[in-house]
């Protein structure tokens, strides 16, 4: 079989030589790098990668295909996949397709065969707008565009800084996940999709949370008219700054003093909410082994990422809230580089983490959270 040739540029003018795999054609996006050994269909299907080219720093992608089990959203989300070594056929018991159909099926553009340890290394001096180009997009009518012309292409790109993406990957109707089956029910929960992961209400509901999933575009006002117990903001795509919306109907919320949970994108807004900055990342943590403390019990967990902005927070000791919420101080770092990874209100029920407690795909050393956001409804302290 003829391989299809692919170029992957950089916004710096850097490209990497290879083969298309899955649908050919045209991508954009910022480009970022994946860290997991495995996990490659949760990763794909998670909507917090809205917009962005995955690199798989693992080389081997695709071993044991993809099912329609472990799907975190309704469809894939990247912008473009880089692969270094895709696997010529899926082996595993629960393999129903190979990762190369879903891809062409799904329209998703990307590029096999090249170097992926060399461009992690390139991205790991800050992540760039890039584009992948196949087929006609790469040589329209048999005649190869230059370099120059797919840099001005990927320098025409939008850029992460600013854009605002949560509406894109929400819901557009309200839906409800009951408990388990066997599970009393101990509290009913909003859960404002920001690009909410499937695996998320599913561990609310194995505890015996009733979770109302909800778009985006709610206003406080309609989270709270049915008295839920907490009320919780989910991961998303895009720049936190943007989420204007979303930060001044979860004032509302934390004026309310209604229990708050936030994950991921969630745990951005609540920083924002409370009055302090958030920054882009040099090039973020994406992956499933990124090392975590919990400072209330000192505990390091590995845990699970997908992240390119952060919250500016005081790092030691107790903050007053900018916004006037009161005393505020950061209950979870990251051990590589010291990144705000969670927030706890000293004088209100909230708080909320940086990273993915759901574990989709990835660890479950974080899964005790959804344990403390009950214990929190309950009145008890984070």
């Amino acid at each position: 079989m003829t391989e299809t040739p692919a170029v992957l540029v950089l916004e710096d003018g850097r490209t990497f030589e290879g083969a298309a795999y899955g649908a050919t054609g045209q991508t954009l996006g910022e480009i970022v790098f994946n860290t997991g050994m495995t996990g490659y269909q949760e990763t794909l299907t998670d909507p917090s990668y809205h917009r962005q080219i995955v690199v798989m720093t693992a080389p081997h992608i695709g071993n044991t295909g993809v099912n329609d089990e472990d799907d975190e959203s309704r469809q894939i989300w990247v912008a473009g996949y880089v692969v270094r070594d895709p696997a010529r056929r899926p082996s595993n018991w629960r393999s129903q397709r190979s990762l190369d159909d879903d891809l062409v099926d799904q329209g998703i553009v990307g590029i096999s065969g090249i170097d992926t340890r060399q461009l992690t290394r390139i991205l790991r001096d800050g992540v760039m707008r890039a584009g992948i180009f196949s087929g006609d997009a790469l040589a329209p009518g048999g005649k190869r565009h230059s370099t120059e012309t797919l840099v001005d292409i990927v320098s025409a790109g939008a850029e992460m800084s600013g854009a605002h993406l949560a509406d894109e990957a929400s819901t557009t109707e309200a839906y409800v996940v009951e408990p388990a089956e066997g599970v009393e029910k101990v509290a009913d929960v909003v859960a404002v999709d920001l690009g909410i992961k499937a695996n998320t209400p599913r561990m609310m509901a194995e505890r015996g949370i009733r979770v109302t999933v909800v778009p985006s575009s709610w206003t406080a006002e309609q989270m709270l008219e049915s008295k839920p117990d907490g009320v919780f903001f989910s991961n998303g795509p895009g720049d936190p700054s943007a989420a204007t919306h979303a930060v001044d109907q979860l004032r509302k919320v934390l004026d309310a003093k209604i229990p708050f949970l936030g994950i991921c994108f969630g745990n951005q807004m609540l920083g924002r909410a409370l009055g302090y900055d958030t920054y882009k990342l040099q090039f973020g943590h994406r992956g499933i082994n990124q090392p975590v403390m919990d400072r209330t019990t000192g505990k390091v967990e590995v845990t699970a990422h997908n992240h390119g902005f952060a919250v500016d927070a005081p790092l030691e000791g107790e903050s007053d809230s900018p916004a006037g919420y009161g005393r505020v101080k950061v209950s979870h770092v990251c051990l590589n580089d010291d990144v705000v990874e969670g927030l706890e209100c000293l004088d209100l029920p909230a708080f909320s983490v940086q990273y993915h407690p759901e574990a989709a795909a990835g660890p479950h050393d974080a899964s005790y959270l959804f344990d403390r956001f009950i214990s929190v409804m309950k009145g008890e302290r984070a």
